[in-house]
């Protein structure tokens, strides 16, 4: 590896092109430099500097040494920094997993607060459905999962707290043929329309579905964004977060119904490995503990 001052004359002599004038940027006699120079090709046995001409450059093997030389020094800064920052007890990165029923733009000024802390802690940010947002948990693909749904499986070390309560509500577009069917909708006449619903992401056999009959005809979607504009446009049925949809309701672009078996509401659960602890998940606990931040996540974004 290069010191600094072995990277400082290369650069110095690569920008100016002359020895004289590399060594009045760096302060030194062009005696010194020129020595310094020399000692420098010797150390790698190769010729580094093209003497030949007016002005001074560095031969293509020089200008490789510089180049990678200022890599190697970046990439040593950046360790550095990366591990005065872990030893100051904030991780060197933090994986949050969202069940994909909760909307990433909710997240958005949280990340920004977290930003401002300048703890150098890069965020990863990703999506499960369903048993798969518990599988990331269990396989180590998250040191956090927010908004995960159901009871908390059994996971070595699992801490959790309850987010908030997701209600629900059975809606159809209005040209379905369910709008205008007779209520309570029971499970036969379900049946013969098809449902629409977001795929469970576990890689598990045993995954989950919530709302569908068995032997009912399915249309899987890969968001909940996905499933209302489908059910919005009459591709299928099913039921819907009731507070992002509640627009849609008003108007009549979407129309609820009553059926014989409801669907009860839903606990979201923030969740983590008890043999991981940071200042970043401390700070992420401590703001998903916050009421407002919970019930904004819960709610979500009605849908327009």
């Amino acid at each position: 590896m290069l010191s600094g001052d072995e990277l400082a004359l290369l650069e110095a002599i690569r920008e100016t092109g002359s020895l004289s004038r590399a060594a009045a940027r760096l302060g030194k006699a062009p005696s010194t430099v020129s020595h310094a120079a020399r000692q420098l090709e010797a150390r790698f046995d190769a010729l580094l500097f093209d003497r030949r001409r007016y002005r001074l450059q560095l031969t293509p093997a020089g200008q490789l040494l510089a180049q990678e030389a200022s890599r190697v020094m970046l990439d040593v800064d950046r360790l550095t920094r990366r591990v005065k920052q872990v030893a100051g007890g904030w991780e060197d990165r933090l994986w949050i997993v969202t069940d994909e029923i909760l909307e990433f733009e909710t997240l958005l000024p949280v990340i920004r607060a977290f930003d401002a802390l300048e703890s150098g802690v890069t965020l990863r940010i990703t999506h499960e459905v369903l048993t798969g947002t518990w599988d990331a948990l269990r396989d180590g693909r998250a040191d956090v999962v927010v908004g995960a749904t159901n009871e908390p499986p059994v996971i070595p070390g699992l801490r959790w707290f309850e987010l908030g309560v997701m209600d629900w509500v059975f809606a159809v577009a209005p040209h379905h043929p369910l709008a205008t069917a007779n209520e309570p909708l029971e499970a036969a006449a379900l049946l013969q329309h098809r449902a629409v619903v977001v795929a469970d992401t576990s890689r598990r056999v045993d995954v989950r579905g919530y709302g569908v009959q068995g032997g009912q005809p399915t249309l899987a979607v890969p968001s909940m964004h996905a499933k209302i504009h489908a059910q919005r446009e009459g591709l299928g049925v099913g039921w819907l977060p009731r507070q992002r949809v509640a627009g849609l309701l008003q108007r009549g672009a979407l129309v609820e119904k009553t059926v014989a078996n409801p669907r009860e509401p839903n606990l979201l659960y923030v969740a983590w490995r008890g043999d991981h602890q940071g200042r970043a998940l401390d700070w992420w606990l401590a703001q998903l503990r916050q009421e407002r931040l919970a019930a904004r996540l819960v709610q979500g974004i009605d849908v327009i």
